[in-house]
């Protein structure tokens, strides 16, 4: 088997863009990160090896996954991506374009420079897939992106742009990714006035590895509300930025995830206000069963002369297992007086006073957990576009289904 330095040199050689090359190098010279980086010092790096990973590997066309079909048939436009690769694009939307470009591998890596992930994306994504959204245009259904990953190493890189006082909702969905590497990597413009719902749901399969990084720029008086949800993946990584810097925009932040087995969900956030007079709020909950383990670290950044912001950060981490562990690092960091900004955390076990209620009532100990846990992530999906929350709040509960839940 070809090792991964080997396939990445052979798949750049491939291609006629000399920046890529550069933007590999600079990951060689880098090197990957080590627990004893403090942003990775909660990673199992010692099980991480790039070695395992083929990138020549190729593409497998094969059926979509049941839930991937119901996603399908509720949506106005359909994305299919395989290994990071456009494979095809269903229906169309007046105002709403779906374009690949080269990577400007130069020109993201100046951004992502010191994230060895992102440049790995940078160098080896097959394209950049660019959703556009025309000014003044309502998409009314939602855009499903389907990506599939069949094995080795997977790049995606999406760019979203909405012009001013657009409007459009993205969901994408990822599954497949049986012993692979998935890094994706994503942007999101928001433009004046634009307002964006953008969901992301993991499903990969229990033994990839998901490093997933994305970043947001809100405009004057724009809206993004995004959901994270994962449940996939053996560890899975999730950072999400969002840079504000028009006055009057709005981002709303909402992470979720359910580990079981000896699964690790690592969420990254940071709210970062150039600007006065935004809004931010940041909602991070999710469960671990077994022997799982989560960990949050999130940041609430002001710059100096961002008068009048509001920023809230809220992490509430549920204890499944007396085996399962959570860590929750919330951070505030303020460079002006003139703010409001408030975080808090929460780690434990299922309430035994509201379990208590159930069960007076004649609701058996198993339900009443079962109960209980789904009202616990009931308002994360509730916030879904209209038509999916349903899908994935019972692919959440078949999943629940078959988690071991040891309470006191």
């Amino acid at each position: 088997m070809n090792t991964f330095a080997a396939s990445a040199h052979s798949l750049l050689d491939s291609q006629l863009d000399q920046s890529r090359r550069e933007v590999f190098a600079d990951f060689e010279t880098l090197g990957l990160p080590s627990t004893s980086d403090e942003v990775w010092r909660y990673a199992p790096l010692s099980d991480f090896d790039l070695e395992n990973f083929d990138l020549t590997l190729p593409l497998v066309t094969g059926e979509l996954a049941p839930f991937a079909l119901a996603l399908r048939s509720r949506a106005g436009v359909t994305i299919h991506l395989q290994n990071g690769v456009l494979i095809s694009v269903e229906g169309s939307a007046p105002g709403l374009h779906v374009t690949t470009a080269t990577s400007t591998a130069r020109e993201n890596s100046a951004r992502y420079g010191a994230d060895a992930f992102a440049l790995l994306n940078c160098a080896l994504t097959p394209n950049t897939i660019v959703i556009s959204v025309d000014a003044n245009s309502q998409i009314a259904d939602p855009v499903v992106i389907l990506n599939t990953t069949t094995g080795g190493g997977s790049f995606p890189q999406l760019r979203v742009e909405l012009g001013t006082s657009s409007a459009c909702s993205i969901v994408e969905y990822l599954d497949g990714g049986v012993d692979a590497l998935v890094v994706p990597l994503s942007e999101f413009h928001v433009g004046n006035n634009a307002s964006l719902q953008m969901t992301t749901y993991q499903r990969l399969a229990a033994s990839a590895w998901h490093v997933a990084r994305s970043t947001a720029f809100l405009h004057r008086d724009s809206r993004l509300r995004q959901s994270v949800i994962s449940i996939g993946g053996h560890y899975n990584r999730s950072r999400n930025d969002a840079e504000i810097v028009g006055t009057g925009a709005q981002n709303e932040l909402r992470t979720t995830f359910l580990g079981a087995g000896d699964q690790i969900h690592d969420f990254r956030t940071r709210q970062y206000h150039l600007i006065g007079r935004s809004n931010s709020t940041l909602l991070s909950k999710g469960a671990v069963a077994d022997r799982a383990r989560c960990v949050y670290t999130g940041v609430i950044e002001i710059e100096k002369g961002a008068k009048r912001t509001d920023a809230r950060q809220t992490n509430h981490n549920l204890l499944l297992s007396p085996h399962a562990h959570a860590d929750s690092v919330p951070n505030l960091d303020i460079r002006e007086n003139d703010v409001m900004c408030a975080h808090a955390s929460s780690v434990g076990p299922l309430d035994e006073l509201q379990r208590w209620y159930l069960e007076s009532r004649g609701v058996s100990r198993h339900d009443a957990e079962r109960l209980m846990i789904q009202g616990f992530f009931y308002e994360m999906v509730a916030t879904l576009p209209s038509g999916l929350a349903e899908l994935v709040e019972e692919d959440i509960r078949a999943t629940l289904a078959e988690v071991n839940v040891v309470t006191p």
